[in-house]
C-alpha cells in the first residue's frame, strides 16, 4: 500500500532523476470495441491485456516513449525503443513486453544495432530532429510531436493517436483509446469534485533542494483541467510544462498540497526530513503531501489516464 504521507517521514532512495526523454513477435487479429476499450480504465494499466497485435504489421522502431505507450495500447508491439531502463523507472504502465529490443541511448542510438534489426519505420520526435539524417539512412523517418509551442499536450496526444492508428491500421483501437481516456479523465473528475477547493502541486525532486514543477504546456495541467483540480503552480513553464525551482519557490500558496512522484534521487529523503526550508513549508506543516508512483511525465494517453487514476488513489485515501 503506498505511504501517501510519504515525506513527513523516511522516504525511499531511489537514485534515477527524471529524463529528457518526450520523449515484433505478432499473434493473431484481434479488434477491440469502443465498449471494449472503455473498460480498459476501470482498473489499473497492470490488470489490462494489451489487445493483440495483428499479423502483418510494420516492424517499428519507436524512439519516443509517449509513442510506445500509444502503440502498445494500441496492441501493436515495437522491435525496439531507446533506453529500456528509463521505461521500468518512469513509464511502468502499461508493461514493456521482454521481446522489445533496446537500441542504446535516445541521442546515441547503436545504428549498427539498428540496421540488424531491419525496421520497415523509425518513430522520432521533435526533440531528435539532430539525428534524423543518421536515423534515416537505416529506414523511414516518421516524426510526430505532442509536445511543442502550442503548449497543449493533450490535444497533441489525442492527434498522435489518429496519426499512429492510421500508420498501422488500428483506426478503430486509436478512436477506442481516445473515447476510454476520456471516460477515464471524466469519471476521476467526478470522484475528485470534493477535493477540488484546495489547489495542488505536483513535483518531481531533481535533488535534495530543487525540484521540476509542473504547470502550464504540461501533461499534468492538461489532465488538472480536465479533472476539475487547481495547479497551485502558476508561474511560467519551459517548452516541456516544468519550472526548475528551489524548494522555497513552493512556499507561495499557503493552503496548497504537494504530490510528489517517484522515484526519488538517491539520498533526498533523510536530507529533506532534516532541512528547516522544508519543514517550513506550509503543505509539510499540515501534512498535506502525497506520493505518486512513476508517471511518464512526458507522455501520451495512457499517462494522462495514469495519473489521474494514480492521483485520486492518492487524494482519496489521504483525505
Amino acid at each position: 500500500m503506498t505511504n501517501n504521507h510519504g515525506l513527513a517521514g523516511t522516504m525511499p532512495d531511489r537514485s534515477p532523476t527524471p529524463g529528457t526523454r518526450t520523449d515484433v513477435p505478432q499473434g493473431q487479429p484481434s479488434r477491440i470495441t469502443r465498449r471494449a476499450a472503455l473498460g480498459l480504465f476501470t482498473l489499473p494499466f497492470a490488470g489490462i491485456r494489451q489487445v493483440a497485435a495483428t499479423s502483418r504489421l510494420p516492424r517499428i522502431v519507436c524512439l519516443d516513449d509517449g509513442l510506445a505507450e500509444t502503440l502498445l495500447m494500441l496492441g501493436v508491439r515495437p522491435v525496439a525503443i531507446a533506453d529500456r531502463k528509463v521505461w521500468e523507472d518512469w513509464v511502468v504502465e502499461p508493461a514493456l513486453p521482454p521481446e522489445v529490443a533496446d537500441i542504446g541511448t535516445l541521442l546515441e542510438p547503436n545504428l549498427e544495432f539498428l540496421q540488424q534489426l531491419k525496421p520497415d519505420l523509425i518513430l522520432s520526435s521533435p526533440y531528435l530532429d539532430g539525428i534524423k539524417p543518421l536515423l534515416g539512412r537505416v529506414a523511414p523517418v516518421t516524426t510526430i510531436g505532442i509536445y511543442g509551442e502550442n503548449g497543449q499536450p493533450y490535444r497533441n496526444a489525442v492527434e498522435a493517436t489518429r496519426k499512429l492508428a492510421r500508420l498501422v491500421g488500428k483506426e478503430a483501437e486509436g478512436e477506442a483509446l481516445i473515447e476510454a481516456t476520456e471516460a477515464s479523465l471524466a469519471r476521476v473528475g467526478r470522484e475528485l469534485a470534493p477535493f477540488a477547493a484546495r489547489p495542488l502541486y505536483i513535483v518531481s525532486f531533481m535533488d535534495q533542494r530543487n525540484v521540476r514543477v509542473y504547470g502550464r504546456m504540461s501533461l499534468f495541467q492538461d489532465v488538472f483541467e480536465r479533472i476539475g483540480i487547481r495547479n497551485a503552480w502558476t508561474a511560467e513553464t519551459n517548452y516541456w510544462g516544468f519550472s526548475t525551482v528551489g524548494i522555497d519557490g513552493l512556499a507561495t500558496v499557503d493552503n496548497a498540497r504537494l504530490a510528489y512522484l517517484e522515484p526519488l534521487p538517491a539520498g533526498a529523503g533523510g536530507t529533506l526530513i532534516e532541512s528547516p526550508v522544508w519543514n517550513a513549508m506550509p503543505f509539510v506543516r499540515s501534512r498535506s503531501i502525497m506520493r505518486l508512483p512513476p508517471v511518464l511525465m512526458f507522455g501520451a494517453l495512457p499517462a494522462a489516464a495514469r495519473f489521474a487514476r494514480l492521483l485520486a488513489e492518492a487524494m482519496t485515501a489521504h483525505g
